[in-house]
């Protein structure tokens, strides 16, 4: 099965420990709703909030996020699923869909065979 990377948006600074009670609610719900499409999680990561991020362009290190934006990745994980299509699902129906921020749905790179 094909394996897919779900980055998770939200308006910055993204700290998740200032998640609307209602928003924390629908989250433990999200992963019954993705099993229930057969889809498989690998493993999954919450960020801590854009204000603690430091980056790296060449030489230079700064405080803050690599660019400026109203929305920050705010987390990411993994999927397995039979399908672009099963894999957009999902992304549908993440809680941060309804809660200001967005989903970012990518396939994993695999190299081609030699």
């Amino acid at each position: 099965m094909a394996q897919y990377g779900i980055l998770v948006y939200q308006p910055a600074p993204a700290d998740p420990m200032d998640l609307p009670a209602d928003y924390e609610k629908a989250l433990e719900s999200y992963p019954d709703q993705v099993a229930a499409l057969g889809v498989t999680p690998v493993t999954g990561f919450a960020l801590q909030p854009s204000t603690v991020t430091t980056s790296v362009r060449g030489d230079v290190v700064i405080d803050g996020p690599f660019i400026e934006a109203k929305e920050v990745v705010a987390g990411f994980f993994v999927i397995e699923a039979p399908s672009p299509e099963i894999a957009l699902e999902v992304a549908k129906l993440n809680p941060a869909t309804q809660y200001g921020g967005g989903v970012e749905v990518r396939p994993l790179f695999v190299p081609p065979a030699e």
